[in-house]
């Protein structure tokens, strides 16, 4: 015959049962939590990836806005006779260029020698330049951008027409070609055109420079 179960058997056991009914409990809420936690994690990329986005609308905005070329209507500049110069005839040359401004007789050069320069505009406008000196002859003037303002614009067309100008009077057909090319960005260095011996001849960074090695010199 079994023996009877005793009280402490009987509360021993339904304790059992509670804790395994808890612990399945547990089990059964664990995984929930996961799922959670990983609905949480991965609507965190969604928000970076709007974000990311919003900053590349505002970069292909800013990059839209990038202001009008500069157009130098070259083909109507080559147009019409002009005088021939000479390197050594700065009068003329000055003349080209228009009203001196003010002269500077403290001025460098190009090889940072004494020099004479001519200003043909006044110090807050976009700069137009000749600057003389015993073994070069230098045109400067300003070279707009895209972002300029329209007035900046239309001075830097109207100096390169009149280096054009002095550039066909020095040079011929070629030294209006050769400011063409410089418009169009490139570089001339120690070549002869026209019979003139050009030094250096370029347009970048605002700045638009031609410059002429003397004869002899």
């Amino acid at each position: 015959m079994m023996p009877k179960p005793t009280l402490q058997t009987l509360l021993l056991s339904l304790t059992l049962i509670t804790g395994a009914s808890l612990s399945a409990c547990n089990n059964d809420a664990a995984p929930q939590a996961v799922d959670e936690q990983v609905i949480e994690t991965t609507e965190t990329p969604a928000a970076q990836t709007d974000t990311a986005s919003s900053d590349e609308s505002d970069m292909d905005g800013a990059t839209a806005v990038d202001g009008t070329p500069i157009k130098y209507d070259v083909s109507a500049w080559q147009t019409g006779e002009v005088t021939p110069v000479t390197l050594d005839d700065v009068t003329a040359i000055k003349s080209t260029f228009g009203t001196v401004t003010s002269t500077d007789d403290n001025s460098l050069d190009y090889a940072s020698n004494p020099a004479t320069k001519f200003r043909f505009m006044k110090e807050d406008a976009p700069y137009l330049d000749i600057i003389d000196s015993e073994r070069y002859l230098e045109l400067g003037w300003y070279y707009a951008n895209p972002m300029d303002t329209d007035e900046e614009k239309a001075a830097s067309q109207d100096h390169a027409k009149k280096a054009y100008t002095l550039a066909r009077q020095l040079m011929g057909d070629e030294g209006g070609q050769l400011v063409s090319d410089m418009l169009n960005g490139q570089i001339v260095k120690n070549k002869t055109v026209g019979e003139q011996q050009i030094e250096l001849a370029k347009c970048e960074f605002y700045s638009c420079m031609l410059i002429f090695k003397k004869p002899n010199s």
